[in-house]
C-alpha cells in the first residue's frame, strides 16, 4: 500500500480541488487506487496561493473528518510544499507547522525552482537547516539543467543529510523529455529516496501514486526498490524523520549503480 508525501488535496487552498466535493472525490480514487497514507502539501509561500500557514493543521483536521465520514481509508498528516523563493522567510514557528518526524529529525518539503538550482535556492536550504530542520527536496527532476550541472549544485545538501523526491508524473513524461530522463536517473542510480504524485486532483494531475508505481515497473525497476520508494521510505520519513546528521559519503550525488541507471534509460527511451 501506498504512502505519498507529496499531494494537494487540501480544498480550496491552492491549485489543488476547488472544494470540498472535489477533494472527497480526488480522495476517494486514491484510497481505490492503494494510497492509505498521505501528506497534504499545499503551496507555502507561493505568491498565488496566499493563505495562513497556521491554517494547516486544522484544513487537515477537517477534511480527515469528512474522510472518515464518507468511510474512505486515507490517514492524512498536515504539512506544506516551501516555495523556494519562501524558505528563507520562514521561522521555527511557521515550519513546526508542516514538519513531519520526531524531534531531533524533523523534515520539511521543499521544491526546487523550474528555472534551475541556484544561489538563492542553497540559501533557503541552508537556512531551513540553521533552523535545524531536514530537508526533503521536491521533485529536482524539474529543475532546469538538472542533469547538467543541478545535481553537482547540491552535492553539499546532500551530504548534509537531504533527500531527493522525484514525481510519478515525470516518470510518464507530463514535464517534458529533460525531466523525464532526469528522474529516471534519480531512481535507477539510487538517488531518489521517494516517489511521490504530486497529485493535484484535476486534468493529467489527478493521477495517484499508482502511477509512479507502473511506470517504475515499466522501466524494469525491481519490486523490491519500488515498494521502498513508494511505500517502506515515505513511512520511515513520517515516522523517524531525517537525522540531522552529515552522510558518511564523501560523494553522495554521484550514481552508484551506472549500469543499472544506463539501462533504465534505454529503457526509458524505448518507451518514448
Amino acid at each position: 500500500m501506498y504512502v505519498d508525501l507529496h499531494l494537494h488535496l487540501l480544498p480550496a487552498t491552492d491549485d489543488g480541488p476547488v472544494d470540498e466535493a472535489a477533494s472527497l472525490a480526488f480522495a476517494a480514487r486514491l484510497a481505490a487506487e492503494g494510497v492509505r497514507e498521505a501528506t497534504v502539501t499545499p503551496h507555502v509561500g507561493h505568491p498565488g496561493f496566499p493563505f495562513p500557514i497556521a491554517s494547516i493543521p486544522e484544513r487537515t483536521r477537517r477534511l480527515q473528518v469528512a474522510l472518515d465520514r464518507e468511510s474512505i481509508a486515507l490517514q492524512l498528516h498536515p504539512g506544506g510544499e516551501i516555495h523556494p523563493d519562501a524558505a528563507t522567510n520562514l521561522g521555527t514557528a511557521e515550519l513546526d507547522v508542516i514538519a513531519h518526524g520526531p524531534l531531533g529529525a524533523r523534515w520539511v518539503l521543499l521544491e526546487v525552482p523550474f528555472s534551475g538550482v541556484d544561489p538563492a535556492f542553497l540559501a533557503g536550504c541552508r537556512h531551513v537547516r540553521s533552523l535545524g530542520y531536514g530537508l526533503l527536496i521536491a521533485h529536482p527532476e524539474r529543475a532546469a539543467g538538472f542533469s547538467k550541472g543541478g545535481l553537482r549544485l547540491l552535492q553539499d545538501e546532500l551530504a548534509a543529510g537531504a533527500l531527493l523526491q522525484v514525481n510519478a508524473c515525470s516518470l510518464v513524461g507530463r514535464h517534458g523529455d529533460e525531466a523525464r530522463l532526469a528522474a529516471v536517473q534519480l531512481v535507477a542510480g539510487g538517488l531518489a529516496y521517494v516517489v511521490a504524485s504530486d497529485g493535484h486532483g484535476w486534468g493529467e494531475r489527478a493521477h495517484s501514486l499508482r502511477l509512479g508505481a507502473e511506470q517504475l515497473r515499466a522501466l524494469e525497476i525491481s519490486k523490491e526498490q519500488i515498494r521502498r520508494l513508494t511505500e517502506r521510505n515515505p513511512r520511515f520519513l513520517l515516522r523517524h524523520g531525517i537525522p540531522q546528521a552529515p552522510s558518511e559519503d564523501p560523494a553522495p550525488w554521484q550514481p552508484a549503480h551506472r549500469g543499472r541507471v544506463r539501462h533504465a534509460v534505454a529503457a526509458a527511451q524505448r518507451r518514448r
